[in-house]
């Protein structure tokens, strides 16, 4: 891929998509990143040897495709030095609650398309949700798949407002493992086992319980049943958290999630 990439913003994720563009192969010397906070360039600087601006300038004009990575409150102060160099560029929003249209009327351009990554993606294991406005095309398409492929997978989706769902389930879902990883651990000390160990068989469940299930062909729902004895250890624990309503809970605070993340396009995406 010899295309040159233009980053505007250079904390972890783009970071992380800078990375894996490196490892794939791609020359250094054709990813850009504007970053204004120097200690951010200095870690970039110590990592990689792609070209750092402090601000916008029309080396820009060379990029193809421009990643957007701000936070969504910057948004409208990042783009005003940008603007005049990015327009003929394809444009890719790893931003939350930023919507497509505030994107289109920032850069003049429709070719704009959506992502939401999760932080898995630092490690090449997360999974980005996709969405393309019409001006898109088959091969602008192609250009962000390469460009994301070395953080993990990707899923289109047709709606925009479907990534506020994309958000709470795969945005913001690292952060419920770790929830219940921390409740794992506390109840390992509760039963005389140490945090440490805790962790490391709650982490190591995890992980080999969703290897599992992505290679079978039977549902989650086969697959805690075949785990599930009536009157067994486990079938002791579903059947508390179903008294508890755990399931209930957690379908009810993903869609607090999504509603959350509506707000904030409304907030920062108009």
């Amino acid at each position: 891929m010899n295309e040159t990439l233009a980053f505007i913003g250079g904390g972890n994720m783009a970071s992380a998509i800078v990375a894996g563009l490196l490892r794939a192969g791609h020359a250094a010397s054709s990813i850009i990143v504007v970053e204004p906070l120097e200690a951010q360039r200095e870690r970039l600087r110590s990592q990689c040897q792609v070209r750092l601006l402090a601000c916008a300038d029309d080396t820009l004009a060379g990029a193809t495709l421009v990643v957007w990575a701000v936070k969504p409150q910057s948004f409208s102060e990042a783009v005003v030095p940008c603007d005049p160099h990015v327009t003929h560029a394809l444009q890719l929003s790893v931003m939350a609650g930023i919507r497509s249209d505030a994107i289109v009327k920032a850069t003049h351009s429709e070719r704009v398309v959506r992502a939401m990554p999760n932080t898995p993606a630092l490690i090449g294991k997360g999974i980005a949700g996709l969405y393309a406005r019409a001006g898109v095309t088959a091969s602008d398409r192609t250009l962000v798949e390469r460009v994301l492929a070395p953080t993990g997978s990707m899923l289109w989706v047709d709606d925009e407002a479907d990534l506020d769902a994309v958000t709470a389930l795969s945005g913001s879902g690292p952060a419920y493992v770790y929830y219940f990883v921390e409740a794992m651990m506390q109840a390992a000390l509760d039963m005389g086992l140490s945090a440490e160990q805790g962790r490391e068989l709650a982490l190591a469940t995890f992980a080999g319980a969703a290897a599992l299930a992505l290679q079978s062909d039977e549902t989650p729902s086969v697959l805690r049943e075949r785990v599930t004895s009536k009157g067994g250890t486990t079938h002791a624990a579903i059947s508390s958290l179903d008294a508890d309503g755990v399931k209930a809970a957690f379908v009810k605070a993903l869609k607090a999630a999504q509603q959350r993340a509506k707000e904030l396009g409304d907030e920062f995406g108009r």
